[in-house]
């Protein structure tokens, strides 16, 4: 995958905006669209069919998007929001059990985002680093925030261990959904992989929970 737009001669980066016009969010959501459609149907993601699915001038996306990358990453990301955050003084392990398994699709997002794309992007992500590198940048590492901090409170508070670190103990959770997808073909749709999902987080659970002396 190109890294960045033809013609714009710059190296991958976040945009930034500057002073002058504000940005046409009708437009954004046009270049997002055109490269959803792109995504969804398996093409590559080029400027040019952007430009011709969109009707959005090379210009102006060049403006709006420093690289391809930065474009296929946040519309890959279509569809999916920012978790809300886990209330302190209630059930630390329900609560952070209800936040990954809640949703249809829990781990791979709301029902508004397919299972199809949530497939399309991990193959997209797993043959591009640099696509890789800038979804887990730009989107998220954002959403994972509300279960780490909530993590990081149960330790501060002595209900789990002092030792953890709480991105390891996210990392070890989240991976419990990923393996059902990615390595034994599942769908979160049935009950028996939200079964195996909740079964393995019991475990994890078990041996991050803060040990009461005898």
């Amino acid at each position: 995958m190109t890294t960045e737009l033809p013609g714009t001669g710059a190296p991958e980066r976040t945009a930034r905006r500057g002073p002058g016009r504000p940005r046409n969010e009708g437009l954004d959501g046009q270049v997002l669209a055109a490269a959803l459609e792109l995504i969804d149907a398996k093409e590559e993601v080029t400027a040019a069919r952007i430009v011709e699915r969109s009707g959005v001038s090379r210009a102006a996306l060049y403006r709006r998007w420093p690289s391809l990358t930065a474009l296929t990453a946040a519309a890959l990301d279509v569809g999916r929001e920012m978790p809300p955050a886990i209330p302190a003084g209630g059930n630390l392990r329900e609560a952070v059990m209800d936040a990954l398994l809640g949703g249809a699709t829990a781990g791979s997002g709301p029902v508004d985002y397919p299972e199809e794309r949530f497939r399309q992007r991990i193959r997209l992500a797993m043959s591009d680093r640099s696509l890789q590198r800038m979804y887990w940048t730009s989107h998220v590492s954002r959403r994972r925030a509300p279960i780490v901090n909530a993590l990081r409170a149960g330790i501060e508070e002595g209900e789990l261990r002092p030792d953890l670190d709480p991105d390891a103990c996210f990392d070890l959770i989240a991976g419990v959904f990923y393996y059902q997808l990615v390595v034994r073909g599942e769908s979160f749709d049935g009950p028996a992989t939200r079964g195996r999902c909740r079964a393995a987080l019991d475990v994890a659970w078990q041996g991050m929970v803060a040990v009461t002396p005898p």
